[in-house]
């Protein structure tokens, strides 16, 4: 059955009702999430889990992962289609999924991630330096402890041994991110304020900053920001949403792989420092100038399907 009556909302109601949306799929995943890991895990295991602080027990790794993934599928992955098909009653096309780019600008994607590592490593580095006022030493301090309790989650869900631990970190911390972030991030929220402000750059740079945020992991948010409007100026000049997808993919599976590689000694430890090194200014020019260069070969070869302004995105 085609629902008319979300069609026409203005931007500021489906920001609002997209909220909501999106917290009520969140607590319904959770909830089914939690009832379906009592069989699975057993019920002693749910019951611990309000001090299930030991990162280094299997049990409660597996537990923690799994509830990563039903945390993922219900906040990013369910939201956009459900919105795409109330506000517009076609999610393909709402959600720019319709479009293949050619196989010349996927591969230009794949390249282009590549190359902005050592650019993404140095910014990194210097945000990573950022200090706050005495005044606010408490607030540094509370997201030092944040920063510091989100790198130790994330070590331990990508410290993997076996090829099946390998393609499991692949499939929680790269697809299904890429699919679901970047739907709610580019194809929802970024159309949103595209409508409201009628300017793709302010839609672009909003929803970044919305992106960066959420993952509250503030020694990294310049990065992030700057990735997320990465991702919005190759749904921009592509109109395709395969794009973003495949450079979230690749930029996230690039750090799992080499964090297996490091780990089980295949990799030297010294490649994760490319860019992040004092003397690195040589290797982030060069990795911007061929991300802007690549950028505009993308744009090029995308010309003909680039959104246009405000007509793509009619209230």
């Amino acid at each position: 059955m085609r629902i008319t009556a979300f069609h026409g909302m203005k931007p500021f109601s489906q920001l609002m009702f997209s909220a909501f949306v999106i917290l009520v799929c969140f607590l319904v995943f959770m909830l089914i999430g939690m009832l379906a890991a009592i069989p699975l895990f057993g019920l002693d295991s749910m019951l611990s889990m309000p001090t299930m602080n030991d990162l280094t027990n299997p049990e409660s790794m597996r537990l923690l992962k799994f509830l990563q993934v039903v945390q993922s599928i219900g906040l990013f992955i369910v939201p956009p289609f459900i919105l795409a098909w109330l506000f517009y009653g076609n999610t393909e096309e709402y959600l720019f999924l319709n479009k293949k780019p050619s196989t010349v600008s996927y591969i230009l994607v794949v390249v282009m991630v590549f190359f902005t590592l050592p650019l993404i490593n140095f910014i990194g580095v210097w945000n990573n330096q950022m200090q706050f006022p005495e005044w606010l030493s408490g607030v540094e301090d509370w997201m030092k402890n944040a920063e510091d309790r989100a790198a130790e989650l994330t070590e331990a869900f990508l410290k993997v041994e076996s090829i099946g631990g390998l393609m499991f970190n692949l499939f929680m911390i790269a697809f299904l991110p890429a699919i679901g972030e970047e739907l709610l991030f580019r194809g929802v929220i970024q159309r949103i304020f595209t409508s409201w402000t009628r300017n793709h750059h302010w839609g672009i740079w909003i929803s970044a900053i919305l992106f960066s945020a959420l993952h509250i992991q503030f020694y990294g948010f310049v990065p992030r920001l700057l990735l997320g409007v990465l991702f919005g100026y190759l749904l921009v000049w592509s109109g395709s949403m395969w794009l973003p997808i495949i450079a979230h993919f690749f930029n996230n599976a690039f750090a799992v792989i080499a964090m297996y590689l490091v780990d089980n000694n295949i990799l030297n430890p010294r490649v994760e420092e490319i860019g992040s090194t004092s003397d690195s200014y040589y290797a982030a020019v060069l990795s911007l100038v061929l991300v802007i260069i690549i950028m505009f070969l993308i744009k090029k070869d995308n010309r003909e399907n680039e959104l246009k302004p405000a007509s793509e995105f009619a209230e």
